[in-house]
């Protein structure tokens, strides 16, 4: 879903953002397909709009060109209340808009509840979804059907100072383990920086570790999700990312109750060495006290010259159940999704395409993005497309988890097999 600053949302905290996947009743699919009167629209409201809106605009005005006697009304709405909204949306179509963009984390409770539209057939014969990113494309996906289609996407990466670096003789980590190694050499030279600053509730900057170590948030058989954070190799990655919260690095004192804005206001104030952040956090950065003394790499995994997964973030745009114009409402969301609409939204708020051949066209445009564009090459996770997340999430089972590890509360083995029974209480009541 939406990420942080740039992004205004994210699952940066549980991170950055949990989708809040509204409860529903009858919404049923319209049986009328209108080609032509008002199609509404809601898209999220970024902090500073206009460069969007202005990228809307032109897409509207050519659709309506091309549509005669069709208007398209477009409304932005705040990120923090789109759960009350959606959800009074769903529950009365009267209210509810044609088209709708929403973040990626929700797919799979809007279509639980019945809120959005099947457009597998409409999405798999348009000539450019064929270039879209897999782990985009699974992020519409339900069941195998696509409920939707990709608008953007963001991960994380490893954000350095290059002038502490350069004093202390440092090169950028090769593998996890150089990373931690690395982390706690800054610290010990410069005791007033955090080496790694992590947070003990900033999800998506832990589960790179998890992934990595080869465990998995969960896995799925016939449709039903069972949670795997309490495998052996989930455990060794919490280990990992846990034991990063020492007076070596980044005291649990102060880092336990960071979440994923927090250590990247650190890093941007000069607090920190080293810090996982989203190509979204780079305005951020950019407005600290480090700009123009930081570079960016991949995230390490745990063999030298490898790059360990990261959470495919980011939201996209579907059509609504109950819409009555299907057959324009599905057009609007293919030219507001389409390569040349991401290229101009790239170009205007920095968000990423979820086309492969943009994208590498995009990193070329502007080297910033490079380290982003290599994470999603190498490959990328998603969370589990399950209604039950939006549960999982939004109750912090995963912050939970890592902070009951942290403060020594509990073990790992006994605060993943913990986090594990929430989760599958979760997915289990979800359906």
């Amino acid at each position: 879903m939406k990420l942080a600053p740039r992004f205004a949302v994210l699952l940066a905290t549980a991170a950055v953002v949990a989708g809040c996947a509204p409860q529903t009743s009858g919404n049923s699919s319209s049986e009328k397909d209108e080609t032509s009167g008002t199609l509404r629209v809601w898209l999220f409201q970024e902090v500073g709009n206009d460069p969007k809106a202005k990228v809307v605009d032109s897409v509207v005005a050519a659709f309506e060109k091309v549509h005669k006697g069709t208007k398209v009304d477009v409304e932005y709405i705040p990120i923090d209340t789109r759960a009350q909204r959606v959800k009074a949306a769903f529950n009365d179509p009267k209210s509810a808009p044609d088209v709708m963009e929403y973040g990626n984390t929700d797919t799979a409770g809007y279509v639980h509840d019945g809120g959005l539209l099947d457009v597998t057939k409409e999405f798999g014969a348009w000539s450019e979804s064929k270039d879209t990113d897999p782990t985009a494309k699974q992020s519409v996906t339900v069941d195998g059907k696509q409920y939707g289609s990709p608008f953007y996407v963001g991960v994380r990466a490893l954000y350095y100072r290059t002038d502490v670096f350069t004093d202390l003789g440092l090169q950028p980590p090769k593998t996890m383990a150089e990373l931690a190694s690395t982390a706690r050499k800054i610290h010990k030279a410069r005791s007033d920086l955090y080496g790694l600053v992590v947070g003990g509730a900033y999800t998506y900057g832990a589960m790179p570790f998890v992934w990595a170590n080869g465990g998995e948030l969960a896995t799925a058989k016939d449709g039903t999700y069972t949670s795997a954070i309490d495998s052996a190799a989930a455990q060794k990655g919490i280990k990992a990312y846990t034991s990063l919260f020492t007076g070596d690095n980044c005291p649990a004192a102060k880092c336990a109750v960071m979440g994923g804005n927090d250590t990247i206001t650190a890093f941007a104030a000069g607090k920190a060495g080293m810090a996982i952040g989203g190509d979204f956090s780079h305005s951020a950065v950019e407005a600290g006290k480090v700009k123009g003394k930081y570079a960016v790499v991949p995230l390490p995994g745990v063999a030298s010259g490898s790059v360990a997964p990261a959470f495919a973030g980011g939201n996209n745009i579907g059509v609504l159940k109950s819409t009555s114009h299907r057959t324009l409402a599905v057009d609007l969301m293919e030219q507001l999704t389409s390569k040349a609409t991401q290229t101009s939204m790239f170009d205007a708020m920095g968000f990423l395409p979820t086309f492969t051949d943009v994208r590498d066209a995009a990193a070329a445009k502007v080297p910033f993005e490079k380290p982003f564009v290599q994470t999603l090459a190498a490959g990328t996770k998603f969370v589990p497309a399950s209604p039950g997340w939006s549960e999982i999430d939004s109750s912090l089972v995963l912050p939970t988890m890592l902070q009951e590890v942290i403060s020594g509360k509990k073990s790992v083995a006994a605060a993943s097999k913990d986090a594990a029974k929430k989760m599958n209480s979760a997915f289990s009541s979800a359906g």
